[in-house]
């Protein structure tokens, strides 16, 4: 990576001069004018002459990735990437295919992902699918940087709510919260394509004795305590803002119980990091969840939490006026994500999908449904799929094979058009490193998106196939780059990549 490369440049340079620093950080550029990456080392190590600083780490570095160094106030050292380093990127991208991106910080390590957290009595939600999606596109960033990662559903089948008669998910006839749950898998798996490597089932923790031996393991460590006829977990005693029960007064064990009981169950298992996915009723949660893992003699930093804000859906209907509607079973107002999903009655799979992920989980997802159907431009799926389909035309019309590329003169890719595009392709492992390190997974939908503007900029402003034959070869290899990269991003998101539309 260019960013990464940059980074050991810098860290040389500052160790030659004699100076430390905790961390170099290296960013993309926001002003093309001042380079494709900035850096702001100078100012912290010498907050009093950074400009000074900023010149002696700029005398230091040499390189052929770098076509030019700047220095500005108040010290902040620019670098832009020489063209030479960038055409020979685009071998890279050719040579690796599927595997570029790919990278080995995760060393192999296990890493849980448990999301959808679905009510065990009830339809999948719009929220559901949000964590859904969610969890599924940062498992597959996770697994490409070199992480062992098991996605897992944990099924909450202990309970009275379990033998209650519910409704159906799709029809109107009754069904047990058992039949539910099959029915809720088996959409999860053959219409959300999500596969899970892992559905437990918390019945299995009580079938095992683990809640019980749990419950034995914390008494010993005089964790608990006895109070109105309640066994208490001394929650308190590791942040918690209060203490929890695990035994009620009746001797039913809580669901709190289980949850600690499951903790030790995925430790056990040998992994190192817990994700969840959470709705947005759940974020109470976590400093009890915390407390347990640490009451383990875990640390709750091996715990992450993504909690999923709720999803409002808009649409103007025959009014002409967007407005939120207001669900509503009863009338007939209800879309869930069967409905979302359906490709006549609503928007299709690819199209939710990247609905939902445009948005950090932080924030409330407004659906805009009348843009979602809309099969133009306008429609930023669309869009992205408008662009891999004319690349794949154009491959066509070549007659160039995705396996086989024509030995090219990269040096004749010099326009700033080609040059602007083959940036943006070589940000596509840094987009993943990013992701994987803060779960921001509404980087991947974005980055799509300018991908394919850099791409039609590139279209209107340079001829792919001309009299020039020298030139139509690079600029073919580039083509195949950009489809090389297309894929892997809509495969990431695990949205399809049409070759016609």
């Amino acid at each position: 990576m260019i960013r990464e490369e940059i980074t050991k440049l810098i860290e040389k340079s500052i160790k030659e001069l004699g100076f430390r620093v905790s961390e170099v950080l290296v960013e993309e550029s926001r002003e093309k004018t001042h380079g494709d990456y900035a850096t702001n080392v100078a100012m912290v190590i010498g907050k009093e002459d950074p400009i000074k600083i900023a010149e002696m780490i700029k005398s230091k570095i040499k390189s052929d990735i770098i076509e030019k160094i700047e220095v500005v106030k108040p010290g902040f050292v620019n670098f832009f990437i020489s063209k030479e380093y960038l055409q020979k990127q685009v071998v890279e991208i050719l040579k690796k295919k599927e595997k570029f991106g790919d990278l080995k910080i995760g060393k192999g390590k296990k890493v849980n992902v448990e999301f959808i957290s679905a009510n065990p009595t009830g339809p999948l939600t719009l929220g559901n699918a949000r964590g859904g999606f969610s969890g599924d596109v940062l498992s597959n960033v996770l697994e490409k940087i070199g992480y062992d990662v098991c996605r897992e559903f944990y099924i909450n089948d202990k309970g009275k709510q379990i033998k209650d008669l519910k409704k159906g998910l799709y029809k109107g006839e009754k069904r047990t919260a058992s039949q539910i749950q099959k029915e809720n898998q088996k959409f999860i798996t053959e219409k959300l394509k999500i596969k899970f490597d892992v559905w437990f089932s918390e019945k299995s923790l009580y079938k095992n004795k683990e809640v019980d031996k749990i419950i034995a393991y914390l008494k010993k460590k005089k964790l608990t305590y006895q109070k109105k006829g309640a066994l208490w977990f001394k929650s308190t005693k590791f942040g918690d803002d209060k203490d929890r029960v695990l035994v009620k007064a009746d001797g039913e064990k809580t669901y709190f119980a289980s949850d600690v009981a499951y903790l030790k169950n995925k430790f056990k298992r040998g992994f190192k990091k817990l994700i969840f996915f959470w709705g947005a009723d759940h974020h109470g949660y976590i400093k009890r969840i915390q407390a347990g893992a640490q009451a383990l003699g875990y640390k709750k930093e091996q715990l992450d939490f993504i909690v999923m804000q709720l999803v409002a859906v808009m649409w103007a209907g025959g009014s002409g006026e967007k407005k939120l509607m207001k669900m509503s079973k009863r009338k007939g107002v209800y879309w869930g994500i069967d409905k979302l999903i359906d490709e006549k009655d609503g928007v299709g799979l690819d199209v939710s999908r990247f609905f939902f992920l445009q948005k950090g989980a932080n924030s409330h997802l407004i659906f805009d449904l009348d843009l979602a159907k809309k099969k133009s431009q306008e429609n930023p799926v669309y869009y992205v799929q408008y662009a891999h389909a004319r690349i794949s035309s154009i491959l066509r019309k070549a007659q160039i094979s995705n396996f086989q590329f024509p030995i090219s003169n990269f040096q004749l890719l010099k326009e700033p058009s080609e040059l602007a595009l083959i940036k943006q392709l070589v940000r596509f492992p840094e987009i993943i490193e990013d992701t994987a390190w803060n779960y921001q997974v509404q980087r991947i939908p974005q980055y799509s998106i300018e991908l394919a503007e850099s791409f039609h900029r590139f279209y209107q402003n340079c001829k792919v196939i001309s009299d020039d034959k020298e030139l139509s070869q690079a600029r073919l290899s580039l083509i195949l780059a950009i489809q090389i990269v297309f894929k892997n991003t809509l495969n990431l998101m695990g949205i399809s990549a049409p070759e016609e539309m």
